[in-house]
């Protein structure tokens, strides 16, 4: 049997958590994925996975050999890559994730020119609203916005991002304007899922060490921060989003911001990727390329 295949398909099934699901991820029958994973216990001659084709579970053998098959794996591929010359010159594929609104606005202005400088490197740039798994999901590189955990990711700072209060000003000549974050109490609120799974606003009283939470009761929860500016627009109450999600709106009048002076600390933005030795050098191009045109692109949020 093909060992390292075997152990790329056990990689698969864990990574995915069932049978089924990494059945179609590899494109492979389910019965034969099933049967290679059982030539694999044969081999070691020990049980690796007590498994159903909806949910699986490894056992103490087998979640030490996931950590070493994959490490394994690891190695092999980097050295693949160097063989194949994608650490003498950039080339390849490189796997880019950012926020939805902000990708469009920001990133992919800047990856578009990235294609043109560096045509043997092509670029896929996956959009969504939450912290996608860089390993789970193969990502090369990520746009962060907020503070980042302790990990064993490398973080290049670009810049940050205001969070503000805003509304419409037809809400605030009919309700008045909030002049203290207490004042959202008396208003209708609009909340982000994604951004705020709890019922509270932070802000920073100027000058005073220890935040202020207000919990506030929202009148509309919604789950993308697009739909909360469009009803924000549309008067159906005020909401707190990062100050690039709505800086078009501003401009143009139909959002007003409120509570400027009690604005928690701006969330920093990092272009983040996986400690893992030396960087491929489509990764190291990207990085110089990108971080100080993203830096001169927020600079003004």
């Amino acid at each position: 049997m093909d060992r390292f295949e075997a152990m790329s398909m056990l990689l698969e099934v864990v990574d995915r958590g069932n049978l089924s699901a990494a059945s179609r991820s590899l494109k492979i029958p389910l019965p034969t994925l099933s049967r290679k994973i059982t030539d694999l216990e044969t081999l070691l001659g020990t049980k690796l996975l007590t498994r159903t084709t909806r949910k699986i579970a490894l056992t103490d053998a087998g979640a030490t050999y996931v950590d070493a098959a994959r490490r394994i794996l690891e190695q092999v591929d980097e050295a693949e890559r160097q063989a194949s010359g994608e650490f003498a010159m950039p080339k390849g594929e490189l796997v880019i994730t950012a926020p939805v609104q902000f990708g469009r606005l920001h990133v992919l202005p800047v990856v578009a020119d990235f294609l043109a400088a560096f045509p043997a490197i092509n670029v896929r740039l996956m959009l969504a609203d939450r912290n996608i798994d860089l390993v789970d999901e193969h990502v090369d590189m990520a746009v962060r916005i907020g503070n980042l955990p302790d990990s064993a990711m490398v973080a290049t700072r670009i810049g940050s991002v205001r969070r503000v209060v805003c509304g419409s000003p037809a809400l605030f000549a009919g309700r008045g304007a909030p002049k203290e974050p207490a004042d959202l109490l008396g208003l209708p609120c609009i909340s982000v899922e994604i951004l705020t799974p709890t019922a509270g606003w932070q802000f920073q009283k100027p000058g005073a060490a220890k935040a202020i939470d207000v919990l506030i009761s929202p009148r509309l929860s919604v789950t993308t921060t697009e739909a909360a500016a469009e009803a924000a627009i549309r008067g159906a109450g005020v909401t707190r989003l990062l100050y690039y999600q709505v800086a078009g709106a501003v401009a143009a009048g139909a959002l007003k911001l409120v509570l400027e002076d009690f604005e928690p600390e701006p969330a920093p933005i990092h272009l983040v990727h996986l400690a893992r030795g030396q960087m491929p050098l489509k990764m190291r191009h990207f990085l110089d390329f990108a971080a100080p045109r993203l830096r001169a692109s927020v600079a003004a949020l």
